[in-house]
């Protein structure tokens, strides 16, 4: 009797965190492709255009920015819910006052969910928009690479990022969509 209860917490344990694991990595990933998106729009790029799913699935752990604001911004609110929880349960006469009595109807849980949702969104976008500034100026402020064609044809200027089948240069005010394929001799960086 004892064995199957312990079997059958642990499996429910096992499914807990395989749900929780699976949500954690598609939300890194969501945030992996906003991120992104505003890092290459800051050049006129639509970064949908040039990549494949592979590149998206792998987002957030291209940038190490990316990936630690990710987490950190999981955990912040993760802790900020919980908190609000301990908050509710330890003062709940502080609680209801701060929230109008509003956590006294039964529609109170779905709004302070949404509210939380809605904050989050909001912070995450609001987020990718300044990494794109940020990534815009670590790129012109960076150095110059050349691309070396097969036939000794050179391109200059300084790396946005790559794809697995496009690298994106600035040259000067001009940003170039170069395909990476056999015909690249190689690639300097200066």
């Amino acid at each position: 009797m004892k064995e199957g209860i312990i079997k059958d917490t642990y499996e429910l344990i096992i499914k807990e965190i395989q749900t929780v694991l699976s949500i954690s990595y598609i939300t890194l990933v969501g945030i992996g492709m906003l991120f992104s998106y505003h890092k290459y729009a800051e050049f006129g790029i639509n970064i949908f255009d040039y990549s494949d799913i592979l590149d998206f699935l792998i987002a957030p752990f291209s940038d190490v920015y990316i990936l630690l604001y990710a987490f950190a911004s999981i955990l912040c609110v993760a802790i900020i819910l919980t908190l609000d929880s301990f908050s509710r349960k330890k003062w709940p006469k502080f609680y209801s006052k701060s929230n109008f009595g509003r956590d006294k109807k039964p529609w109170f849980k779905v709004y302070r969910l949404m509210v939380f949702g809605f904050a989050f969104l909001l912070y995450i976008y609001l987020s990718a928009e300044f990494y794109g500034q940020y990534a815009r100026e670590k790129v012109v402020s960076g150095s110059d690479i050349s691309i070396v064609y097969s036939d000794n044809h050179v391109k200059s200027g300084k790396i946005i990022g790559k794809t697995k089948d496009v690298i994106f240069l600035l040259d000067q005010d001009n940003v170039l969509a170069l395909p990476i394929n056999s015909l690249v001799k190689e690639i300097k960086i200066w």
